[in-house]
């Protein structure tokens, strides 16, 4: 029988629990699975103090070293794959395959940062004989870091990744439905000797901590992945402290299907992937636009690949989909489907909740839904798509455009032609073109508009992680006044 291990609060190289506890729940069985600790200011205290220390050390510590010690809890992460990957099932409900591929990719994350921990190259700036201008990137201090519930261990594993990657120590607050994958990753950097106090993980009320941690002097960086509404949030809390942030926020991902595809394809792949963590990623394509003359196959594709996904409980090696992670996605779901019902949509497959135990919802495909459906303009955040038609790709990429989000966005084409539009026209992060995955340890990812700004990932992955010092060095004492760096 599979353990789920035991949540506890890591600071300064301790596990330590606490007198209030919240419960953690298996969203496949509604089973109570653990209890989580909850951090009050006495915690955050302790982690401040810790993390504070931990960055005295850390950042004086040769990056060539720090890439070992995270190269080596990379490698412990997947050498337990097979042990953690049933706990992030457990609390998350995604099949078990799915977590398998979460755990390594959150250790790809490790790995490539650690790389880049070694590449944080300055410049040398060139001058007149005499003065040398010079410019590094230092670790910019303590972060405080918080990770959603959608990927238990993968999320936590890029904020974790990027902070000691640039030589700073983080407290992270990982999200209380999802805390094993956290835990599994403080676990293999104590084993791996990380330096007490370099990464501290807190649990508890997600608005008590942030109000605390974020205003504090010590804090120096503040990296969240979340809801939009949430990130402006902490985005004003932290601009009254001149606080930099990292913000990789939501997303409602729109997809292109151009005229020169094979649709009956393109909408196979499109409702496999649909299915992936049960729709609950900030990535997940949602508004598929589809060339009219294409779009009839395209959505019956679609929708009979839809209603053959199989729901079950994660840990069953049957189940292609796992349930949504809490009974808020729920009632979210149902309100945006019966909303959209009710304005006109046509419902392609599913649309309600099946009995039982568990927090299962369908792939839902909704077509010809208007734009004042609720749907069109907030993100599903579960197994929902739109499919609507268009009469050219202008059109298409306008609607694409036309929300004040812009993280992830598709398109199938082979035409040269539509690539160069779209590459130049839509407004996101990232643009994928014949695939639907977005993002990869190899490079940048983000948004822009309300999807937030910085980046994760790629060579630019560390630069929120530091501060740019110039130093300027004459050689000699100035004794006469100059122009332009030359004798006046």
């Amino acid at each position: 029988m599979t353990l789920y291990p035991e949540p506890r609060l890591f600071i300064d190289n301790r596990w330590l629990a606490t007198s209030e506890t919240l419960p953690v729940l298996n969203p496949a069985t509604e089973d109570e699975i653990g209890r989580l600790p909850v951090a009050g200011q006495a915690e955050l205290d302790l982690a401040l103090e810790a993390a504070e220390r931990g960055h005295r050390i850390w950042s004086r510590t040769a990056p060539r070293v720090r890439a070992q010690i995270i190269v080596k809890a990379a490698a412990l992460l997947r050498e337990r794959m097979n042990d953690i990957a049933p706990s992030i099932t457990m609390e998350n409900g995604k099949p078990l395959m799915q977590a398998r591929l979460e755990v390594i990719r959150g250790a790809e994350f490790f790995e490539w940062d650690a790389g880049e921990a070694q590449r944080l190259f300055g410049q040398v700036v060139p001058s007149v004989p005499g003065i040398r201008y010079t410019v590094v990137r230092e670790a910019a201090g303590i972060v405080a870091g918080f990770s959603p519930w959608n990927f238990p261990l993968s999320q936590p594993a890029r904020k974790i990744a990027g902070a000691l990657a640039s030589g700073c120590s983080i407290i992270l607050k990982a999200a209380e439905e999802t805390p094993a994958g956290a835990v599994h990753i403080a676990r293999a950097f104590q084993d791996a000797g990380l330096p007490a106090g370099v990464l501290n993980l807190v649990f508890g009320h997600p608005s008590e901590i942030s109000s605390y941690l974020i205003p504090q002097d010590k804090v120096r960086v503040v990296a969240f992945t979340g809801s939009t509404s949430v990130g402006v949030h902490l985005t004003e809390m932290a601009a009254r402290s001149m606080t930099p942030v990292l913000m990789e926020l939501g997303g409602h991902a729109p997809v292109i299907v151009c005229d020169d595809v094979d649709a009956q394809a393109a909408g196979v792949i499109s409702a496999v992937r649909k299915a992936r963590n049960s729709g609950q990623v900030c990535t997940s394509p949602t508004r598929f636009f589809v060339a009219e003359k294409r779009c009839e196959t395209f959505a019956r594709a679609f929708a009979e690949r839809a209603a053959r996904v199989r729901m079950g409980n994660g840990l069953d090696p049957a189940t292609e989909m796992g349930p949504v992670a809490n009974i808020r996605r729920i009632a979210a779901l149902d309100a945006l489907v019966e909303d959209a019902r009710a304005k006109g949509a046509r419902v392609l497959a599913g649309g309600t909740r099946p009995k039982g135990p568990g927090y299962f919802f369908p792939v839902t495909v909704l077509a010809d839904v208007p734009d004042n459906a609720r749907v069109m303009t907030e993100e599903p955040f579960g197994p929902v798509a739109i499919i609507n038609p268009v009469a050219n790709l202008g059109e298409a990429i306008t609607r694409a455009n036309a929300l004040p989000y812009g993280l992830a966005s598709y398109a199938f084409t082979h035409s040269a032609a539509n690539v160069e539009r779209l590459t130049n026209e839509i407004e996101a992060g990232t643009l994928s073109i014949n695939t639907l995955e977005a993002s990869v340890a190899e490079v940048p990812f983000g948004g822009v508009k309300y999807s937030g700004h910085g980046r994760e990932g790629g060579s630019e992955g560390l630069h929120h992680y530091t501060v740019t010092k110039t130093i300027s060095h004459r050689m000699e004492l100035e004794t006469e006044p100059t122009v332009a760096g030359a004798k006046a």
